[in-house]
């Protein structure tokens, strides 16, 4: 008896004593093997598309969609002209995607000599690691070990994580933005410059994390009295501001200065939503009630009240979740951060496929999922999360014909 009790007792100690980082890794390299079985299951029955024949490897798999966009910036770089269609409108060009991703990848294909595929996904699979890494230490701060692991967990099989390992710019985003987080906690201001410069080049949501420091300057001033607020600390949390609102500006001033047309990067946006409701000018707060009269009125064939109630419910029940206990022991900052995210994309998002994808950086409310301790629960959720993970694979990234719903 006394044999087969020390076997787990040794167990759970070299448990222990593992490396943090080491369970990462762990965690991270075996969702990825699940991953990349369903990815190349979905490969196998994948008939001819836009960009591959039928049954395409892994690598041509994993470059379809915004990949080809993205290898397209990459090779030839952007147009100095836009394409305007017969309507007088601008059309679809590759000025909608950031150029920080891309740029890298291109590095990396003239240091290892690798095609652009393998190259993308190569960074996109190392980013998606470093951000498992930072996301664990930055649960760390606010919860106790096993939980933040489990939060890690969470994280690295949520239903879009296969992004991590696809020829997108959301792992080398979601990196920076967390590197960010954990700076901004840890309160290393000047440290935070570079990867919010990054970042507000890689996706488009620098002026959201200007809110988010916005939010947390106010904050530390309101409470300086309690917690204190250094000069130099002040001096430096509002240069990272102003530096984030200018990076989070700097792109569409780009994409006008290049192309001579001042709205050049809103007007190609906003062309993709042109498939949905047509070319409408961008006025903030909009499009979710667009989206919620289309896909209730056009879509489901019901009354457009319908989605501006759900719409409403959906908005106020978030916000509730917000200052639920669970959320609220992750700090302020990080609630900041999700404020500040959620009505980024209220003001200038239209809902659509693409929106499950656009959540991810609302990944620290992972930390808030993980807070039950019940194995039943944490099992259960995991179960569903990988559930999750194929319908999204197999309904936005998988094509079937003149595909609606795009990743």
């Amino acid at each position: 008896m006394s044999g087969r009790l020390r076997a787990p007792v040794g167990l759970r100690l070299r448990y222990r004593l593992t490396p943090w980082w080491v369970k990462v890794i762990v965690v991270y390299l075996a969702a990825r093997v699940i991953s990349t079985v369903m990815i190349l299951v979905l490969a196998g029955v994948q008939g001819p598309n836009p960009w591959t024949g039928a049954q395409p490897g892994y690598f041509d798999y994993a470059s379809i969609w915004d990949g080809r966009w993205y290898d397209i910036v990459a090779e030839t770089g952007y147009p100095s002209t836009l394409p305007i269609g017969a309507d007088g409108t601008v059309q679809q060009n590759a000025w909608a995607f950031l150029p920080a991703y891309p740029f890298l990848v291109r590095i990396v294909m003239t240091i290892t000599f690798l095609p652009w595929s393998p190259a993308a996904v190569l960074v996109s699979f190392g980013f998606g690691l470093g951000a498992a890494l930072v996301f664990n230490r930055l649960m760390a701060l606010k919860l106790p070990g096993s939980t933040s692991l489990f939060a890690t967990v969470l994280f690295c099989v949520a239903p879009t994580t296969p992004l991590f390992q696809l020829a997108y710019a959301e792992s080398m985003y979601i990196f920076l933005l967390l590197l960010s987080l954990y700076l901004l906690l840890r309160r290393k201001y000047w440290w935070m410059i570079a990867p919010v410069i990054l970042m507000a080049f890689t996706r488009p949501s620098g002026l959201a994390f200007a809110l988010a420091m916005g939010l947390h300057v106010v904050y530390r001033w309101w409470v300086r009295k309690r917690d204190g607020f250094p000069v130099r600390e002040a001096v430096a949390s509002v240069v990272v501001t102003a530096v984030a609102g200018f990076a989070g500006l700097a792109w569409p001033a780009i994409a006008g200065w290049v192309t001579g047309v001042p709205d050049a990067y809103t007007a190609t946006e906003l062309s993709w939503r042109a498939d949905y409701i047509g070319h409408v000018n961008l006025v903030p707060f909009t499009p979710w009630f667009q989206g919620a009269q289309w896909w209730f009125g056009v879509f489901l064939y019901t009354s457009p009240w319908l989605g501006y109630i759900a719409l409403v419910v959906l908005i106020a029940l978030t916000g509730l979740w917000l200052f639920s206990p669970s959320v609220r022991r992750l700090g302020v900052d990080l609630r900041f951060w999700c404020v500040a995210y959620i009505l980024y994309l209220l003001a200038v998002f239209f809902p659509q496929s693409s929106t499950f994808r656009l959540l991810a950086p609302l990944a620290p409310l992972l930390g808030a999922l993980a807070a039950p301790k019940s194995r039943v629960y944490r099992i259960g959720l995991v179960v569903l999360c990988l559930v999750l993970q194929w319908i999204w694979l197999l309904v936005c990234w998988g094509v079937d014909g003149a595909d609606w719903s795009p990743p």
